[in-house]
């Protein structure tokens, strides 16, 4: 979710506010201010090691909820949801702040909820006895307002043979979302279908999908954490507001009030597998959504507050988590665990990271190494508050690009530079990287306007009809990502030109986010381009864009046209990754250039590609002329290049 000139899922960014006032001379803090403090202090610094939420074990089922300001916690729990028999225990409480209760039965299946009481602590705190809480543990619940599901892990099936995904320097990433890929895919389904878990799943198993077709190997899958702020399922949603970290979305659910999301996501995960995709999860841990159970639990302990003990909104969304607090932190690597071990994800790209926090990233880690070594860890690196892409660069994490994004956009508009270029071909490791792949390249994701109608000639956004030079510029674009060091992605779509017709915030609207399938036989030939390029990329002779550490000086040689920014780049320069050599040149520009290349004499290599055709036998006419090792580039082209 991008913060810059939009509204972030759904609410209007206030303007925000400046919590913090600086002042030469602070006036002394006063006592009640101390007294806070302290308590505060003593607050933050609970924790427990117990098993939280509710777990079966020898035939009697135990509820737990950290709730340490509550002065009385009761469960709620029924069998039937259309004519429940509720039954009620006060849970007991620890010093720690964890709440216990034990039932003598197996409660598998059977419905629960918390009613939680406690002092007000003035704005600090909001507890409401009539509200009903959903177990921040709880691994499935009916809805974003819960109930939620008692789920036994030991009837919960583990993937008897987890994935090994590719290496973070092969992955080329394709960004989707449940329903969008889904909603008019061409493919017969239920008419009550087509909008969850079960229906991509089959879509995938089935002959000619778009997304085997395409050649990727990794997909960034946006949030299906359980999400709130509606309480139909046939409403359209992002997923960015979760209610809840463990349970999958329920109205992507078949039957979610049986729990059926839990295998059905499982199923989908084993499919993307099978088809030898790897599953990064879109997480978000910044802020939660509507109903807001965490803030029924303790306001303060899970909440960052101002000093009137209003909520802060670096995120945008009308809250910000406290994601270092001891518990916090648990809550985030718990759920995080669960999901690896129980559905066999790859990874997970953390949704307004500078939120979260580098120390709580490295203890994230950690966690997750610990379980799946080979784990994909991508954050975006901002939010209102700020950006921590630098410090980034200490960690095992990749980070979003946005420089990228920007530079490329405006570099095929002919707005570049040959420096900008080559920093960010070279895996922006000058800067922000650290080695290739921690940078995420990519100029489109589901947040703002489409590619193509960012960079449209049509007037007002509008890129349902792209010009001939829409069409190029786009061409330009996918050879500059796929040959730039570092990790590709696509959103989806976006190889046949798919189109939000000018929207700049479609967070909600599922018929211009649906992934229009038309647009792929209309646009075949771009497709095509994008497939043979991905193809490439992922190939034998495209692994000198696939480096896993910094290739040092000397390995990328550039040739630089005497005006203007069209640029043509020798990978293997000094023959440090042997022999193979590759030669990519690309003009942003109306107007041809010319770009002398010293003592490389084109005759030794084969033309593989130009702006339009990629053929990697080498294309037989139509060849981009080189006289005297003098490059010359049509206007709006590019060319690669092998060493025969």
């Amino acid at each position: 979710m991008e913060l810059f000139g939009h509204r972030c899922d759904g609410i209007r960014p206030q303007r925000i506010r400046q919590y913090r006032r600086f002042t030469a001379n602070p006036a002394p803090m006063s006592k009640a201010r101390d007294h806070r403090k302290s308590r505060l202090e003593r607050l933050l610094a609970l924790v427990s090691q117990r098993g939280l939420g509710s777990r079966i074990e020898g035939g009697k089922t135990t509820f737990r909820l950290f709730a340490p300001r509550a002065s009385r916690v009761t469960v709620v729990f029924f069998k039937h949801l259309d004519a429940p028999e509720r039954q009620l225990l006060t849970l007991s409480r620890f010093e720690d702040g964890v709440w216990e209760a034990n039932h003598p039965a197996d409660l598998h299946g059977w419905f629960y909820f918390y009613r939680i009481e406690g002092r007000r602590h003035g704005s600090t705190a909001h507890f409401n006895k009539e509200f009903p809480v959903l177990d921040p543990y709880a691994l499935s619940a009916v809805g974003p307002a819960g109930p939620g599901i008692i789920w036994d892990v030991g009837r919960i099936g583990s993937p008897t043979d987890p994935f090994d995904p590719p290496s973070w320097h092969d992955l080329v990433i394709l960004e989707i979302h449940v329903r969008d890929l889904i909603s008019r895919a061409p493919i017969e389904l239920n008419d009550e279908g087509r909008i969850g878990f079960t229906d991509l799943r089959k879509w995938l198993d089935s002959r000619g999908c778009y997304l085997k077709s395409l050649g990727i190997n990794a997909v960034e899958l946006q949030p299906v954490q359980e999400f709130g702020d509606f309480y139909d399922k046939r409403h359209y949603h992002w997923g960015y507001m979760p209610t809840n970290f463990f349970a999958p979305e329920s109205s992507y659910a078949e039957v979610p009030e049986c729990g059926s999301q839990i295998e059905e996501l499982q199923e989908l995960v084993a499919a993307f597998h099978r088809q030898r995709i790897a599953v990064i999860l879109d997480v978000v841990y910044n802020h939660v959504g509507e109903p807001n159970h965490l803030l029924h639990i303790d306001k303060e302990y899970y909440f960052r507050l101002d000093d009137e003990g209003n909520l802060t909104n670096w995120s945008g969304c009308g809250n910000d988590l406290r994601c270092d607090t001891p518990m916090g932190r648990r809550l985030i690597i718990d759920s995080l665990t669960h999901l690896v071990k129980t559905y066999d994800v790859d990874g997970f790209r953390f949704d307004l990271a500078e939120l979260i926090g580098t120390d709580v990233l490295r203890e994230i880690e950690i966690a997750l190494k610990q379980v799946k070594p080979s784990i994909v860890l991508i954050a975006e690196p901002w939010s209102f508050r700020g950006h921590i892409g630098f410090e980034l660069k200490s960690t095992g994490f990749a980070s979003w690009n946005d420089g990228y994004r920007d530079f490329v956009r405006d570099y095929v508009l002919g707005r570049g530079n040959q420096d900008g270029l080559r920093y960010f071909i070279h895996g922006s490791l000058t800067h922000l990287a650290a080695w290739p792949a921690q940078t995420l390249n990519y100029v489109e994701s589901h947040d703002d306007l489409c590619w193509i109608d960012k960079i449209t000639e049509n007037s007002d956004h509008q890129g349902e009809f792209p010009t001939s030079n829409d069409r190029r510029r786009t061409h330009l674009m996918v050879a500059i990502l796929m040959s730039s060091l570092g990790i590709p992605m696509l959103a989806a779509g976006q190889d046949f030109l798919r189109t939000k017709y000018g929207n700049h915030n479609s967070y909600r609207s599922g018929d211009i986010n649906a992934i229009d399938y038309h647009r792929l036989l209309q646009f075949s030939g771009t497709h095509e381009y994008f497939r043979r390029w991905i193809r490439f990329r992922l190939s034998d002779a495209g692994r000198l864009f696939r480096l896993e550490s910094d290739p040092g000086e000397g390995f990328l040689r550039f040739f630089g046209a005497e005006h203007g920014s069209a640029l043509a780049v020798l990978y293997n320069a000094n023959r440090s990754h042997g022999s193979h050599r590759l030669l990519f040149a690309v003009n942003p520009h109306h107007t041809s250039m010319h770009i002398g290349l010293g003592d490389l004499k084109l005759s030794d290599w084969r033309q593989l590609a130009d702006h339009d055709r990629f053929d990697p036998s080498g294309l037989e006419c139509a060849l981009l002329p080189c006289p005297h090792s003098r490059l010359e580039l049509p206007p709006l082209t590019c060319g690669l290049w092998e060493e025969k």
